[in-house]
């Protein structure tokens, strides 16, 4: 107890490190901690914090439940960056709670760490959750934190989602017993081909069986629980901005965004700077596409390592819908290819019937569409007109939307995920099955074996290198490699991309002995505006079709408006003097929130305008834009959607 006495006389300027204080606090007061019950020990330690501080500041914020949210997953699990914002400086160079060290110089925190992971996704907090096992299994002691950039741990999580409980029924055994939620079974598998006006009936080359159906947002947040109760530190709210090196070249951790930054880049007066959180080992599991991930793969030329071609992506975009329960089918899983889209361009349609008369409707459409007029955000509105689909959502309200871009190189595209420093996981790797359109259940499993092979580097002197190794040995691999030639085969058109898959899933089985090659990287197969006509869509009816500011409101999605846009031109030129006249001006068509939009200037000519608030994150402008111009980075922490359902 001297020492926990200690530890609370001292302070800083970070509320980072009071954080830490905080949450010790909260631990104590727990009902599964010892200390809770004995009142004399606890409140030596609470008055000897509370007199350090001054009179000016306000008392820490207690932790609270959830606020009522009929969306909310019903762990209820009370992650928020409020408790960051709110708290008084505190500092130590104690591990209480699992930190190795905390320092300050040059006026910004240093927390170390033995394993740092970016991101709280399921292959982030999987990964975290394996290292804690390993842990009690070897009676090791190694500190884990978890940096989330959303509001909530799930906040910015958003899938399909048919989920595969592989990789969960090796990670927590037990998960059916401990009110995890998945709870519908999936119960039927259709397959349609859509026309305009027809629902063809396919045989359905799914098989989900075993699966459930539910929301991805609510799995991560209850993983979030069982991660904290491993006793690992998880902090939403922080954006990790940058990677910092050793002079060695070594990824060593990263250093999180400043808070308090005005748009003209001087200091508010709620300025607090970023942390350098480091780690001895770095898992990123920033998801699709993320942002230091894509940095570090291009620093180390990780893809060149092993040959691996360029990813390719698909942008999803979801809403969720409270129906009838009449047409409320639970379990019921609806795949659909053809209309809305033409036959040049790939993607698909999906409709899952949830728990509680909700079902998730989505539209995915690969971003090498080669038409520049193409507007997926449109494309998806007039899917809910289909007579499949509209049977279906007449007389229902929509409850959520969203968007996220996914990986669909698969196989072929996989880079060699082992750094020095550290590896990358998950999204951030690319180990979507396609024709499954599942990825969960592939992330979750390689942070369990990235986490197996941080343990035996930290703890048994083995090599980070054992990660790639236990990987091409895995299920995952296995997987992957018999689904590689399904993506590829539809850069020939719908019906050739049907006929080699069907040939591979039903006659082959993933054994052909050769691997097919993707086309041209995203941004690269956009046309020019002059080779296509432009494409008028039907005005939104406001029963089940919507404009974006309607659907933008339904996302939560909100930014700090006084900031620098996270949105970078690399050139401020090419918008005007290339998108707009060669290409039509595809940024305000591929962004699902309208943050690009073209305006008059002073003198009345096309300006673009980044309106960076409405950001769904989706990442799309990074991959899509014909010139690589746009450059997605993290905005300050806790900006962004807010995720409930999805």
């Amino acid at each position: 107890m001297k020492k926990m006495k200690a530890l609370f006389r001292s302070s800083s300027s970070s509320s980072l490190s009071f954080t830490i204080m905080h949450r010790f606090l909260l631990k104590l007061s727990s009902s599964t901690n010892p200390l809770r019950n004995s009142k004399n020990q606890l409140h030596l330690i609470l008055p000897r914090f509370l007199s350090s501080t001054t009179a000016s500041e306000s008392p820490p914020p207690p932790r609270t439940s959830h606020p009522s949210n009929r969306f909310i997953s019903r762990s209820g699990y009370p992650y928020s960056a409020d408790s960051f914002r709110k708290s008084r400086p505190f500092s130590s160079n104690s591990r209480a709670l699992g930190v190795r060290c905390i320092s300050s110089e040059a006026g910004r925190e240093s927390i170390e760490y033995d394993v740092l992971i970016i991101g709280a996704g399921p292959a982030g907090l999987s990964a975290a959750i394996r290292l804690k096992q390993l842990c009690q299994e070897k009676n090791a002691d190694l500190s884990v934190c978890v940096v989330e950039k959303g509001a909530e741990v799930g906040g910015h999580v958003i899938s399909g989602n048919v989920f595969e409980p592989l990789a969960l029924d090796e990670l927590l055994p037990h998960w059916r017993q401990e009110q995890a939620p998945i709870e519908v079974a999936a119960s039927s598998d259709k397959f349609w081909f859509l026309t305009k006006n027809r629902a063809i009936s396919l045989p359905s080359p799914f098989d989900n069986k075993g699966n459930y159906v539910i929301s991805l947002s609510q799995l991560v947040r209850w993983l979030g629980g069982k991660a904290e109760e491993l006793g690992i530190e998880i902090y939403p709210g922080f954006s990790a901005s940058e990677v910092l090196y050793d002079a060695s070249d070594k990824v060593v951790g990263i250093a999180t965004k400043d808070m308090g930054i005005s748009k003209d880049g001087s200091k508010k007066e709620t300025f607090q700077p970023g942390v350098d959180i480091k780690g001895r080992v770095t898992l990123f599991a920033e998801g699709c596409r993320g942002s230091l991930s894509e940095k570090i793969i291009k620093k180390y030329k990780l893809r060149e390592e092993v040959n691996a071609q360029h990813q390719t992506y698909a942008l999803g975009i979801k809403e969720v819908w409270e129906i009838d329960e009449s047409k409320h089918n639970p379990g019921e899983v609806v795949h659909t290819l053809g209309w809305p889209l033409d036959p040049k361009t790939y993607g698909g349609s999906f409709l899952y019937h949830m728990n509680d008369r909700q079902v998730a409707l989505g539209l995915v459409v690969a971003l090498n569409y080669k038409n520049p007029f193409l507007n997926p955000y449109e494309e998806f509105q007039k899917l809910k007109h289909h007579p499949a689909i509209k049977r279906i959502l007449e007389g229902g309200t929509v409850l959520q939307y969203g968007a996220r871009t996914l990986n669909e190189g698969g196989f072929q595209s996989i880079p060699y995920p082992v750094f020095p420093g550290g590896a990358i996981i998950g999204c951030s790797a690319g180990f979507l099955n396609v024709p499954k359109i599942k990825g969960t259940h592939t992330a979750m499993k390689s942070g369990m074996l990235a986490a197996e092979a941080a343990f035996g580097a930290l703890h048994e002197g083995l090599n980070m290198n054992t990660y790639w190794d236990t990987l091409r040995g895995s299920w995952v691999w296995k997987e992957l490699y018999s689904a590689r030639n399904y993506r590829p085969a539809f850069e020939y058109g719908l019906i050739p991309g049907l006929a080699v898959s069907a040939m591979e899933h039903y006659v082959l089985k993933g054994k052909v002995p050769f691997t097919l090659k993707h086309g041209k990287a995203d941004h690269e197969a956009t046309d020019l505006a002059r080779k296509w006509k432009p494409i008028e869509y039907p005005k939104p009816d406001g029963v089940l079709s919507f404009d974006v500011p309607t659907s933008l409101y339904r996302s939560n999605t909100n930014h700090d408006h006084d900031q620098p846009s996270h949105l970078r031109l690399k050139d401020p030129k090419i918008p005007e003097k290339v998108n707009l006249p060669e290409y039509g001006a595809p940024e305000s068509r591929y962004c699902p929130a309208r943050v690009y939009e073209y305006v008059e200037d002073e003198e009345g000519k096309p300006k673009l305008q980044i309106n960076a608030q409405n950001c769904l994150h989706c990442k799309a402008c990074d991959i899509k834009d014909p010139k690589q111009n746009i450059e997605w980075t993290v905005p300050e922490g806790g900006g962004g959607p807010a995720y409930s359902v999805m």
